[in-house]
């Protein structure tokens, strides 16, 4: 049964009490005064669709926490207690000052509600309908993209240790497996396996028999009869089993694979955090916030999470699909690939995407794909020296013969071969934004709009949130859309956001 806030405030309410103590133009004097019609009772009435049992805690003072619990970066347990305690947080709530608040563990099942239901996002969603009634967007068509990383909330796991914790975990909700004879370790036991870790020949020894182990429960079980959670957690020991590891020199034996897999898991604990590399020197494990952005207000009008190794381009085209054409895109060159490009073109939306470098890292300072001349409607490629080469049915030019005698060879290619000219099947994108990005609308507009992204994710990772605090994407998805509608709600009060009889206003 969904609780309701009683229409008639209490003797020691905080707000009537206090509300001289609580900040005007903060978001908790905005929520103690409007907190009803941002958060309706119906926004929330089919999460508790029987009208049996005890009464869940009014929607309005949960969604009021939630909000102030992601603007402040709390846990659960500090947000209760800073229910408890803070009278700014009494006041927002519409509670009284002798009201003790509930337990943490509300806020936790709030959120599986919130996440089993059709509109996990309705927080977000409510807040975004705030802005669409206030109109602030009108006219202004530009949007910038980027993302930020965020840390997971899990250790990063070496080999060992994934081998051994997702056995553990197929042992323990199958409960077939345990029949299963395994010899390398002792599973009932969550420690590491004890191994002489400076000695080689026992670390394989180790690895071989852990993996042994992992195939012994992988061919003893049928995956046909299990239900979805025993499937998840064979599947996941395959891909550990599988994703670090070689067979060895001699039948059995198996060795630990130098390098890092591609899209590697790095822990059984949170299967769905990867490895991060936003540049070239600066490395984390976890997730990636995907924001769009309107530069003017600063208000981000669409964001997502997913795991550290997606790729920008690809997310950035979802996050702008709700949006009318004839946007101006603003963004770095991770979004400057033919294929988002092509995309953005066909969305007839306007790019002020950088352009992404070429470097001939084997050779500095020589020559580029830029110094060649490509003509698409010849099916030509111009070098340097003037050579002509036609593109062959694999798109490239080849230079082959006329590289050994060529005088600028030293600064093209090493290559026996001669140097090869691969055309992209966007090339004609590519080609549009480079010819584009050296003028001076384009300079112009990039230095002036996309800053401003930069500036929406510091309010997104500040006080603390730039590791996230539970695990999958699921639930720190829930968590970011929690997060951006808060910031946004409190950038629209700075704006002068208002309620009337006619609704959502700016004054």
């Amino acid at each position: 049964m969904q609780g309701s806030s009683g229409p008639n405030a209490e003797f020691l309410d905080a707000a009537s009490l206090c509300r001289h103590l609580v900040p005007e133009g903060s978001l908790h004097a905005f929520l103690a005064d409007h907190r009803h019609e941002l958060f309706p009772d119906a926004l929330f009435e089919d999460l508790f669709p029987s009208g049996r049992g005890r009464p869940s805690v009014p929607a309005d003072v949960v969604a009021t926490v939630m909000v102030l619990q992601a603007l402040e970066g709390l846990s659960d347990r500090e947000a209760a207690e800073a229910l408890r305690r803070d009278l700014a947080w009494k006041a927002a709530a519409g509670l009284s000052v002798t009201d003790e608040g509930f337990h943490p563990s509300v806020l936790t099942y709030w959120r599986a509600r919130l996440r089993g239901s059709e509109r996990p996002e309705r927080i977000f969603d409510a807040v975004r309908e705030v802005v669409a009634q206030t109109g602030v967007l009108a006219g202004r068509s530009r949007r910038a993209l980027d993302s930020t990383v965020l840390d997971d909330a899990v250790a990063t796991q070496d080999t060992v240790t994934q081998l051994v914790g997702a056995i553990r975990r197929v042992r323990r909700v199958v409960p077939a497996s345990r029949a299963i004879e395994l010899a390398a370790h002792d599973y009932d036991q969550a420690r590491k396996p004890d191994c002489a870790w400076d000695d080689p020949e026992a670390k394989q020894a180790l690895v071989s028999g852990l993996v042994n182990d992992a195939l012994r429960v992988l061919g003893g079980l049928d995956a046909e009869s299990l239900d979805a959670e025993a499937r998840d957690a064979l599947g996941l020991l395959a891909l550990v089993a599988g994703q670090d590891v070689e067979p060895g020199d001699a039948p059995g034996q198996w060795r630990i694979v130098r390098g890092t897999a591609p899209g590697r898991v790095i822990s059984v604990v949170d299967p769905e955090s990867r490895h991060v590399h936003k540049t070239v020197h600066d490395y984390h494990d976890g997730y990636k916030a995907h924001v769009a952005v309107e530069p003017e207000t600063g208000l981000i009008t669409a964001a997502t999470l997913t795991p550290g190794n997606a790729a920008d381009g690809p997310v950035g085209i979802e996050l702008l699909a709700g949006e009318e054409p004839g946007l101006e895109v603003l963004a770095d060159s991770a979004y400057g690939s033919g294929e988002t490009r092509a995309k953005l073109r066909a969305a007839k939306h306007r790019q002020t995407i950088k352009v992404i470098p070429r470097r001939n890292t084997r050779m500095p300072g020589a020559f580029t794909k830029d110094d060649f001349a490509i003509d698409l409607r010849a099916r030509s490629v111009t070098c340097p020296a003037g050579q002509t080469r036609v593109l062959d049915q694999q798109q490239r030019a080849r230079f082959r013969a006329s590289c050994q005698s060529c005088d600028l060879r030293s600064r093209c290619t090493t290559s026996s071969e001669g140097r090869v000219v691969t055309v992209h099947p966007h090339e004609d994108e590519l080609l549009a934004a480079r010819a584009r990005a050296n003028t001076p609308e384009f300079i112009n507009s990039y230095r002036r709009w996309r800053p401003m992204v930069e500036r929406s994710l510091a309010w997104l990772t500040a006080h603390h949130n730039r590791r996230v605090r539970y695990r999958g994407v699921q639930r720190n998805q829930l968590w970011l859309s929690t997060r951006v509608a808060a910031i946004n709600l409190r950038r629209l009060i700075n704006l002068g956001l208002g309620h009337d009889t006619t609704g959502w206003t700016l004054t």
